[in-house]
């Protein structure tokens, strides 16, 4: 191989799912073991790998979509290793161990398709936003990988009495467990969320974590339903 190209190469396969550098997504792909992707995410492949976009087990879950609170996802299935990423955002990694997640629909890249997921409704925020939140909760023994604009940050709540403020354009996921509620502020309103005026934030308390990444383009904030 060209010297120079040599420190672009695969590593060996070392999980099922892991970081080729900060912004690819490398996918040990396997007979028996779909995947969920976001439709258009394919940058690459190795082997027999095959795609279905819109099955329709994801037809069924995310029926409420057409509203706008997801992302169009496919079935790939097969042997081989497949490499996604999304407009050269960073790619975040997590083995959920029997835990939960809730995932910015914008920011889920992919995840295993036998984990248990859906639409649900953030509580705690409607009196700010309408109807209130939605977002994707996954959970289960598998495989996720979420974007960020930017290298993100992971807010460990610790489980004390403070609590952690997040501007909505920013936030990627957080803990499901996490009690949630929104906090008006006037005062921050033209400090926080530069392009998103909004005029509060999302407050967390309990034990859990939150992943923040550093755009807050309002194109990535969590979907209001109308």
């Amino acid at each position: 191989m060209n010297q120079p190209l040599a420190g672009f190469a695969p590593a060996p396969v070392a999980a099922r799912m892991e970081n080729h550098g900060n912004h690819m997504l490398k996918v040990a792909m396997q007979t028996g073991n779909d995947l969920l992707a976001r439709v258009g995410s394919m940058v690459a492949y190795e082997g027999f790998v095959q795609y279905e976009p819109n099955p329709p087990a994801v037809r069924q879950i995310a029926r409420d979509w057409v509203t706008g609170e997801g992302a169009p996802l496919m079935k790939c299935s097969g042997d081989g290793l497949l490499y996604l990423a999304d407009y050269g955002a960073n790619v975040v990694v997590i083995n959920l161990n029997g835990d939960a997640i809730s995932v910015n629909a914008t920011n889920l890249l992919a995840f295993d398709a036998h984990l248990t997921w859906g639409v649900e409704r953030v509580k705690g925020l409607a009196k700010f936003a309408g109807q209130g939140l939605w977002n994707t909760k996954i959970s289960g023994q598998g495989w996720v990988a979420l974007t960020s604009r930017g290298k993100p940050i992971v807010v460990d709540c610790g489980g004390g009495e403070d609590e952690t403020y997040v501007d909505p354009d920013a936030l990627v996921a957080w803990s499901p467990n996490l009690k949630v509620k929104g906090k008006r502020s006037f005062k921050a309103q033209a400090l926080i969320g530069r392009g998103s005026g909004e005029a509060y934030q999302m407050a967390f308390s309990g034990q859990g974590i939150v992943v923040v990444q550093p755009s807050e383009d309002s194109t990535d904030r969590l979907r209001v339903r109308g």
